[in-house]
């Protein structure tokens, strides 16, 4: 059911209920601090009275903000430097955890690369997660009124939703609803309706399911089993990643145990012998790591800067010569493992390369047919 709202017992009430919080003053002085200049652009306060008919009963336009909340404001530092941001703000608010909006807008931002990377068009997003009052929804809305920002929804409660599109649109606050159409389609598919409940609601009873716990016993076998931890049990992982230092295995393991894998990874050190569990157990759970060697010496000397590695400890971590001979090292042992595929790791995100092991462990499971064996991917 839809939250109950109150009338404002008085213009006032309303007023100071919807004014910047704290919380918000805070967060938006960081955001300028970090940030660099604002583009000084004055955003225009609606028509109330054409807008009369359309606020939702939570919001009312005769009390609905003063109009100082609305004007540009201009943060300087102690030169006179304005700090405000040049970035254009996009706000995304979720009544949940704010993933699906959050991943979604990185899965959009990532067709502006050419235009982010070189700052032609510098973004800054925002997470506003757990939102399921009217008034703290509002208060963001009148924020993202006054940086001119694209404010991205995710709110389970179709009134709730409602409510958000109509507010935005009494701002003057371009926005975008990005599960209302997905929910529409897949109960028209099901013919069933939608709940209208956030997934953490307390009228839900199936919070902590199955596959939850099994992620949480995937993270727990993957934090123990890092960087050639407890060898013996290289039998019970999903997953084992081999490679050299600095190639990514343990980020790439945390984030595949949070899909529910328990994943192992083994490093590769010259000279050192491998255990003999990686060679007792299934070929098809073995994925090899490797990368660019300058890429990788480049790594290497920053790492070795971050823990003070002296002169001596540094030219057998990090010089390019020590480098190359790991790397060839470690290409030797692939090649007398021909099953293993290699994966190249340089320029790829966590998340890529995930996704090649993802789609062949899935293949091999299946058993799918693949290109061929020992393929660099």
């Amino acid at each position: 059911s839809s939250p109950a709202y109150s009338e404002p017992s008085s213009p006032e009430s309303l007023s100071r209920k919807i004014k910047s919080s704290p919380q918000l003053s805070r967060w938006s002085r960081a955001r300028t601090v970090r940030s660099g200049r604002r583009l000084n652009r004055p955003v225009a306060q609606p028509n109330l009275d054409a807008c009369r008919s359309d606020i939702p009963s939570a919001v009312s336009a005769d009390d609905a903000i003063e109009p100082q909340l609305l004007s540009p404001r201009h943060d300087r530092g102690t030169d006179g430097e304005d700090l405000t941001a040049g970035a254009k703000s996009i706000y995304m608010v979720s009544d949940g955890t704010g993933w699906t909006a959050e991943h979604s807008v990185t899965a959009a931002l990532g067709q502006f690369e050419h235009c982010l990377v070189d700052r032609g068009c510098p973004v800054s997003t925002h997470l506003f997660s757990g939102i399921d009052e009217m008034d703290r929804l509002v208060e963001i809305i009148v924020q993202a009124a006054k940086e001119g920002a694209l404010l991205v929804y995710t709110l389970a409660d179709p009134s709730f939703a409602a409510s958000a599109k109509q507010a935005c649109g009494l701002w003057g606050v371009t926005s975008l609803d990005i599960l209302s159409p997905i929910t529409e389609a897949v109960a028209s598919h099901l013919g069933v309706s939608p709940s209208g409940l956030p997934r953490w609601a307390p009228e839900r009873k199936t919070h902590l399911g199955d596959e939850y716990f099994k992620r949480m016993e995937a993270i727990e076998f993957t934090i123990k089993q890092d960087d050639g931890a407890l060898p013996e049990n290289l039998h019970k992982a999903d997953i084992i990643l081999a490679g050299v230092s600095r190639t990514g295995k343990t980020p790439l393991s945390i984030y595949l145990s949070q899909k529910g894998y328990k994943v192992a990874n083994v490093p590769i050190v010259m000279n050192v012998e491998l255990p003999r569990g990686l060679f007792e157990v299934d070929d098809q759970k073995i994925f090899a790591l490797t990368i660019n060697p300058s890429v990788l010496q480049t790594i290497r000397s920053a790492r070795a800067k971050t823990l003070g590695f002296n002169d001596d400890m540094r030219s057998h971590y990090s010089d390019m010569d020590h480098v190359r001979h790991e790397l060839e090292f470690a290409t030797r042992i692939f090649q007398q493992n021909p099953v293993w595929p290699v994966i190249e790791v340089t320029g790829k995100a966590i998340e890529e390369t995930a996704a090649v092991i993802l789609r062949l462990y899935h293949d091999r499971k299946n058993k799918c047919s693949m290109p061929r064996i020992s393929r660099r991917y």
